[in-house]
């Protein structure tokens, strides 16, 4: 039987406990290619190890998970626009690609390098064996990201 501090050790998954730690040093199945079934589709929110994201599929085909909140004003990137290589915050129009870089500032002057220096959160994200896989950024930085499950097939054959 486990005492009441031993299972919220156990059970607590947030960002910043033991065990939500341990957890985002592994690749977490997040969801399924399906529920993002085409480039630039809307975007789609997921809560995973206790914190509240958005997942979207950029032009190219790429899947980005993002928090939720917006960098700037917190405002949600459920609500922004999934277009031309990014996701675009409804507030003042900034424009996130897959790895969290800010990519368009439409406030700014052209000659400003402000977008440079703002980053949302955001999550590596594989497409493999039929499933959408995320990892924290900092693992991956870390080097436990190897990828490669003898069950998955990168073809759309079966394994015999």
């Amino acid at each position: 039987m486990l005492t009441p501090s031993d299972n919220e050790l156990l059970c607590h998954v947030g960002p910043g406990t033991p065990m939500g730690d341990l957890m985002r040093r592994y690749w977490v199945p997040s969801l399924l290619p399906t529920e993002l079934p085409s480039p630039d589709c809307p975007p789609l929110r997921l809560r995973l190890l206790s914190e509240d994201l958005v997942a979207f599929r950029d032009t190219s085909g790429k899947v980005g998970i993002v928090k939720e909140a917006c960098p700037h004003r917190g405002a949600s990137l459920f609500f922004g626009r999934n277009e031309e290589a990014g996701l675009r915050c409804v507030y003042h129009g900034w424009k996130f690609d897959i790895d969290g870089a800010c990519v368009d500032m439409p406030n700014e002057p052209a000659e400003s390098n402000f977008k440079h220096k703002i980053r949302a959160t955001a999550y590596v994200a594989r497409e493999q064996g039929g499933i959408i896989w995320e990892v924290d950024e900092t693992a991956w930085v870390r080097g436990s990201y190897r990828f490669a499950f003898r069950w998955a097939v990168e073809t759309e054959e079966a394994p015999c």
